[in-house]
């Protein structure tokens, strides 16, 4: 992330993170640490994976004492294997114990996203397929878990409700029908604006490429009712496949000849890297 993003629109939830881990005084590591000592403390990787979210890491000690500095082993989109020496950071020893938990858990975090979707991208290598993210984010974590999905080499769907139209099934039942919905969608929404439609089934398909959806969404359908929306899309529109789309069952949708296939088990269902600071000592 660079330096304006961070400023901008991580700092606030890195300090409110800090907040919550301390609420008054670290009470620990003030009883026994009287005093600034300076100290260095090394990363190190339990298990293997990608990395993503170095800069957040760093940053959360940053907040806390500017002086502190962390030297990186690795980057973000790199593989790191089990017992591998990240980086190290220096500063108030203070700072470093204070700050652990909060930096390891978005570093785990987002490292443990990337490393998932990293899994999954690699088994739509060569078929020209993109595979995109949710808005199924935990919440005040969608910036992070985002990039670490970017990271992990898939893409973003819409950031959030203002980012794109997407008319799901309670957007269309509100409005009355795919059709309606198209239409008022279009009267509203800025031209630049894409209109993407989910669809349960084929009469749906039919609905959304009369109504001149730019983007259908194929949602929960078969393998065998995907390749016959896709047929009867015909190219009118781009395609996504969506529901419950896990590394477990993504080789069997390759088939369905789709543009995209989204899944919210990048961010909601991956666990974390198992990563630690280690070793900690005074300078």
């Amino acid at each position: 992330m660079n330096r304006i993003t961070m400023t901008l629109q991580v700092d606030h939830l890195l300090l409110e993170a800090l907040r919550e881990d301390i609420s008054s005084e670290d009470v620990t590591t003030n009883a026994v640490m009287k005093e600034a000592v300076p100290g260095e403390v090394e990363l190190i990787a339990k298990q293997d994976g990608v990395v993503a979210g170095l800069d957040v890491f760093e940053r959360v000690f940053k907040l806390l004492d500017e002086d502190t500095e962390a030297v990186f082993f690795c980057q973000d989109g790199g593989k790191v294997t089990k017992g591998q020496l990240m980086g190290k950071v220096t500063g108030d020893i203070r700072v470093l114990l204070s700050g652990e938990r909060v930096a390891l858990n978005y570093l785990q975090r987002m490292s443990g996203i990337a490393t998932y979707t990293r899994s999954v991208a690699e088994l739509l290598e060569g078929t020209g397929i993109r595979l995109l993210d949710t808005r199924k984010t935990t919440p005040n974590m969608r910036i992070f878990e985002k990039y670490a999905v970017r990271v992990g080499g898939g893409y973003n769907h819409r950031y959030n409700l203002s980012d794109g139209v997407l008319l799901k099934d309670n957007h269309i039942g509100a409005a009355g029908g795919v059709r309606e919905a198209v239409r008022m969608a279009r009267e509203y929404a800025p031209f630049v604006r894409r209109i993407e439609v989910e669809t349960e089934n084929l009469e749906m398909v039919k609905e959304a490429v009369e109504a001149g959806a730019d983007i259908i969404m194929l949602d929960n359908m078969s393998p065998e009712e995907m390749r016959e929306a896709v047929r009867l899309i015909d190219g009118r529109a781009e395609t996504e496949c969506s529901g419950n789309v896990t590394k477990e069952n993504i080789a069997s949708l390759v088939s369905a000849g789709v543009d995209y296939i989204s899944s919210g088990a990048l961010t909601h269902s991956a666990p974390i890297l198992d990563i630690s600071m280690k070793n900690l000592h005074a300078l």
